[in-house]
């Protein structure tokens, strides 16, 4: 859910910043008070959203220009969508402020553009893709404690060792609440289901073998599966599916600081001329930004 609502918020920003005509005085709203003229609308709108507004637009031109995304590469992630929410589709669309299914494809389009962007230069071996791939045909069931420091997890180890309970000992101290209510179980997932590191360490595993702390992203986790199964969904040959699998591992590996820099990279190469006053030095900011930390 997390990219429709980001792609929403992009939409309802385009939306509001549009350039006036030759006609700036032209009334848009008549009132017995007074009236607005469309001059007085753009400048307001301009005030308060212009800068985020204007360098989506000009993101967006960018990235159109040296990047592709096939009607085909949407249509398969919008049935992604549509296979997670089924009948609720129409209104998460809605409720995430999108006019109809055709504006969400755009902020989709756009959004996908932006991944191919960051992840060009990350490498991907083809050892990983078969790694992926194997495991694409199994899933793992199983259960987690996580905590939010190293010394935590050693300590909830040690009492594993000693005999503990994994169930009580995760209802007590692991700050997932919604899965230590279950005593920790995560149920079946398959790779691309959780963060690299806990995935790696989970496959790793042998049924009923509980791990040594991992750390990821969310914090500590000391993992015990509890199963393995083959995937029920029938699995493409790898051959038809490498270039996704490939795109999937290279997201995983995409870090804030070196997206955000390829991005100033093609500010810096489409030679950017902002003319509205206000925002001239927009993209100016990167510029300095980047010496700063030289």
């Amino acid at each position: 859910m997390k990219k429709l609502v980001m792609a929403a918020t992009i939409a309802a920003g385009v939306i509001t910043l549009s350039a006036c005509s030759s006609d700036d005085s032209e009334t848009v709203v008549e009132t017995k008070s007074g009236n607005i003229s469309k001059e007085a609308f753009y400048n307001e709108l301009k005030a308060a959203n212009g800068e985020s507004v204007l360098q989506q637009l000009v993101t967006e031109k960018i990235l159109n220009d040296k990047y592709e995304v096939s009607d085909e590469e949407i249509d398969k992630q919008v049935e992604t969508y549509k296979e997670q929410y089924g009948e609720q589709w129409e209104t998460i669309l809605e409720q995430s402020g999108y006019a109809d299914e055709d504006a969400f494809r755009d902020d989709l389009k756009t959004q996908l553009l932006q991944q191919k962007a960051i992840t060009e230069d990350i490498k991907v071996t083809d050892e990983e893709i078969e790694a992926r791939y194997e495991r694409m045909q199994q899933e793992v069931k199983a259960s987690h404690i996580l905590v939010g420091d190293e010394k935590t997890a050693k300590d909830i180890k040690s009492q594993l060792e000693d005999g503990g309970d994994f169930a009580k000992l995760a209802e007590e101290h692991s700050i997932d609440t919604q899965s230590a209510q279950n005593g920790g179980d995560l149920g079946y997932f398959t790779a691309g289901d959780m963060v690299p590191e806990f995935e790696a360490a989970a496959y790793d595993l042998e049924i009923e073998k509980i791990s040594d702390p991992v750390k990821t992203q969310n914090g500590w986790h000391i993992i015990k599966v509890v199963d393995k199964r083959e995937t029920e969904e029938k699995i493409e040959p790898l051959e038809d599916i490498k270039g996704e699998i490939k795109d999937e591992i290279a997201r995983t590996k995409v870090d804030n600081t070196v997206a955000q820099e390829k991005l100033n990279q093609l500010y810096k190469e489409a030679d950017i001329d902002v003319k509205i006053d206000e925002f001239e030095n927009l993209f100016e900011a990167e510029d300095k930004e980047d010496k700063e930390d030289e």
